[in-house]
Order: C-alpha cells, then structure tokens, then sequence
C-alpha cells in the first residue's frame, strides 16, 4: 500500500489550503504559474475582513465554540493592524487567503483550522473581490466629483470668453468657453451615475455560496452582509462564486471615464498646439525634448489619452475570459483580477493628473479672439434669420451660402458687410443682422435649453452645482462598514466571536 504522508508545518504542501489526496509536491512551474499572490495580494484587507465577519458568524451560530470564534477574531484583527501598519509582510504562499489562514494559524494555533468551516475560496475570493470593488468605487466616485468642481470652477472663470466651435475640426459656430467645459462636467456626472449602478451590483454579498452548491452548516449570510456593509445576499449559489458582470460593469464604466478624460485630453493637447494657441500649460505640468530645445510637450495629457485605450483593453480581458464559462466557478476567472486592479490604478491616476492639468492650464484669451476671425461662424445667423421672415429654410441656406462667397471673395467678415451690401441678396435682411452674425451677437441668440447663451450656460452652472451636490450627498449617506469600523480598536468588539 502506497505511503500515506501526514504535512507538518516545513512541508510545503503546508502552505496550500488543500492537498490530502495529492502524493508529493506541485511541480515548481505550475506553481509558479497558478500562485496568484503577486496580484490579489492586494485583497488582504477585504479578506481579513470577510475572514472576521465569517468567524464571527460561526460563532454566533454555533458552529465553531465561542471561545474559538473569539480567538479567531482576535487574530485576524492583529494581523491587519500589522500588515496595515507593514510590520508583516506578504509572501510564501499560494495565494492571499491561504497567506492569512496561514499566518492565523501561527498566532492563534488549531483554532485556525476551524475558520474555513461553511465556506469555499470559490465563494470567499468572489467577496474579497467585491468587497474590494465597492470602496474603490467610492473612491473613484469622490475622485470623479472632485474632478468636475475643477471643470466647474474653471467654466465659471472663464464665463465670458467666446471660442469658435467645431465640427469636423472646421470652425462652426462660436460657443462660450465655459459652455464648453460644462460639457465635459456632463460626461462627468455620467460616469458618477454609471459608477453607481455599478456599486449597486456590487453590492451582494455571494459568501454562503460555499463552492458552488451551499453548505449543509446552519449559517447566517445575513449577518455577515450586515457586517461587511452589504445590502443583500445573493439569490442563487451557482451564480454567486461564478458571477463578474459587476466586475464588467465596473471597468465598463471606468472605460467610459476613461474616454471622456481621453477626449478632454485630446482637446488639450490641440490646444496648446501654436496653430490653436487657446492655451498655455504651466512649465510644472509641461515637459521638454531631449533634440530640440524650444519644445513644451503636454505629456500628461498624452499619457492620459493613451491609458484610455489600457483600460479598454481590461474590459475586453474580462470579457474574453467570462464568454463561454461553463458553470460554476472556473480558474479562468483568477484573470479578473489584474484586469480589474489595472481599471482602477489607471482611472484613478488619470482623474488625479487631470485635475493638475486643469490647475495648470492658462487660458489665452488674445489667442482665442484672433481665432474668432474667419471661418464665417455666423452664416447660420443669417439664414435663420431669412426663414424667420417667411422664406423657406433650404432658400435661406443657399441665400446664406452665396453671401459667405461673397464676403471670403472680398475679403471681409460677415459683420462687415454693410446693411446696402446685405439688402443686395434680399430685402428681409435690415441692419440687426451684421449684429447677429457677431461672435457675441451669435452666442447670445443660442438661448434654446442647454444653448450657449449666456443665461442658458449660468442655468447650467446651477444645475452642474446641484448634479455635484447630490452626488456628495450619495456619498455622505453611505453606511459605515461595521466589521471595518471595528477593527480599528482591538477592545471595540465586545460580545461575542467580535460582533458589533
């Protein structure tokens, strides 16, 4: 009969959260290939924390003795404070949650074997992850808010000054610049609403599910939701440990953020250029060439544009390893990780160097006046104006159109032609209408909802105040995660298996 081999503590099998049934040790390169360590080392305060919540239920239950249950807590709550405060350090093992079962059972002795009872890492990495999602969410949440009072700010600074707008990269029709940036302020608070519907799906808890199927323990899901900070459980246990479509949502919507900051940073770039000459970047936000001497570069906004197509990609990761999925829980979804992580860091660097930029930005009003010249922006004023007066739209166009001819072949603007020069194409045309086709004269008939007229754009400075104001108020309102709130005193458990 083959040797059956009990793991002492230098075995490394010891290291592993399973391997009765295995004779010898993985080989070095699978090893090295499955660890996930390197990355979901970052989960150690979402484990721990799911990890205290669960012994908490098992006490409270009954399933593990009170006593063990409190042990248990106890040293859970040590080795945060001491993996927070990077007295331990990480390492030597196959993954976060073995890393903390281990370390556990180094400090609290037998009674670690016990914190695995009712429940699978199929189900416990499925919290981690969301448990980790949810405050990273309320973090990029507050980051994007943050982002558009600056936007804000600087929409209102700038409430005067006139840019021409574009389509086609052709100059169109002159907007306030302020009316401009509260675009982007727009998008903005897109992004807040979608982060939200993201948070809500993250918001259910899947611990319970055990591997796939349930466990036969009598536990309390409730009552580790309601100390983790979750909302609800989750309804179907197949679908708990195999479930990342919050995940996709998540860096669906931080691809989004992540456009919208490209686009922006874009404009920026094309600003700064000597052919716009909108804009002026402070040297602390600047960089220079190593060839030619005269050069100010504008990489930040650079590296912002191309990190949006970084973070595109995560989302096509997550999506490529979910599609086609068998059920329950596979170790393709091990790669959420990374992907997601990488959402995250890249989103959140990229919402913070924007707001520098923003600060660093120094808007050139001289440079955008002399821009206003040429491009006749105003033609649509005088067509609008012809079909006002009865004449047809598409008549009033081509009248329009020949009157631009006429004023490029002479060399004038449209508001230099005189009220004779005008009366010449039609006689509906009087003396108001050289006004019109003013960069100001222009702006200020834009009065339609969402316009750029200028008590249009101050409506929309209120409303982007508001939109900002509840999105705070959403934050502020958010519940206190019991379990996390106690760790940061060793005496606040009180009761018993460290509850509330």
């Amino acid at each position: 009969m083959p040797e059956i081999r009990r793991r002492t503590k230098d075995d490394p099998a010891a290291a592993r959260m399973w391997g009765g049934r295995f004779r010898g040790d993985l080989d070095p390169q699978v090893a090295a290939f499955t660890t996930s360590l390197p990355f979901d080392r970052r989960l150690y305060r979402a484990d721990i924390l799911g990890s205290i919540a669960h012994a908490t239920m098992l006490g409270r239950c009954g399933i593990v003795p009170a006593e063990e249950a409190d042990r248990l807590v106890g040293g859970l709550r040590e080795i945060l404070r001491e993996v927070d405060a990077g007295v331990l350090e990480i390492q030597g093992a196959e993954d976060i949650h073995t890393f903390v079962e281990v370390t556990l059972g180094a400090r609290v002795g037998a009674a670690a074997r016990r914190l695995h009872t009712a429940r699978s890492r199929n189900d416990q990495v499925a919290t981690d992850l969301r448990v980790y999602l949810k405050a990273e969410i309320v973090k990029i949440i507050g980051r994007t808010v943050a982002l558009q009072q600056v936007v804000l700010a600087m929409a209102e600074a700038h409430s005067s000054v006139i840019i021409p707008g574009y389509t086609h990269l052709q100059r169109a029709q002159p907007v306030l610049l302020s009316h401009h940036l509260l675009a982007y302020a727009w998008m903005l608070h897109r992004d807040v609403g979608r982060f939200r519907d993201a948070f809500a799906r993250t918001d259910m808890l899947p611990l319970g599910a055990a591997a796939l199927a349930g466990t036969s323990y009598p536990i309390d899901p409730r009552l580790v939701a309601d100390l983790l900070g979750f909302s609800r459980i989750a309804e179907n246990s197949l679908d708990a440990t195999s479930d990342r479509d919050f995940a996709v949502e998540f860096v669906s919507a931080a691809s989004l953020l992540m456009t919208h900051l490209s686009r922006l940073a874009a404009e920026i770039v094309l600003w700064t250029t000597a052919e716009f000459g909108f804009v002026e970047l402070l040297d602390t936000i600047s960089t220079g060439s190593s060839i030619m001497p005269q050069k100010k570069n504008p990489d930040a906004a650079e590296l912002i544009r191309g990190k949006a197509g970084r973070v595109l990609g995560d989302l096509v990761t997550l999506l490529a390893v979910l599609r086609g999925l068998p059920l329950a829980y596979n170790s393709d979804l091990q790669e959420d990780k990374e992907a997601v992580f990488d959402a995250v860091d890249t989103a959140t660097a990229s919402l913070q160097v924007m707001g520098v930029i923003l600060h660093g930005v120094r808007v050139n009003v001289g440079g955008i006046a002399d821009r206003l010249r040429g491009g006749f922006m105003g033609a649509t004023e005088i067509a609008d104006a012809l079909a006002r007066r009865g004449m047809a739209f598409r008549d009033a166009h081509e009248l329009a159109g020949r009157i631009v001819l006429s004023a490029q072949e002479r060399g004038r603007e449209l508001w230099e032609l005189s009220t004779e020069e005008y009366r010449r194409f039609s006689p509906l045309l009087d003396a108001e209408i050289a006004q019109a086709t003013t960069p100001a004269g222009a702006v200020a008939n834009k009065r339609s909802p969402g316009g750029t007229a200028p008590e249009r754009v101050r409506e929309q400075i209120q409303a982007v105040r508001g939109a900002i104001t509840e999105s705070l108020s959403w934050l502020a309102a958010l519940p206190a995660v019991p379990v996390e709130r106690d760790v940061a005193s060793p005496d606040a458990a009180g009761g018993r298996g460290g509850g509330r």
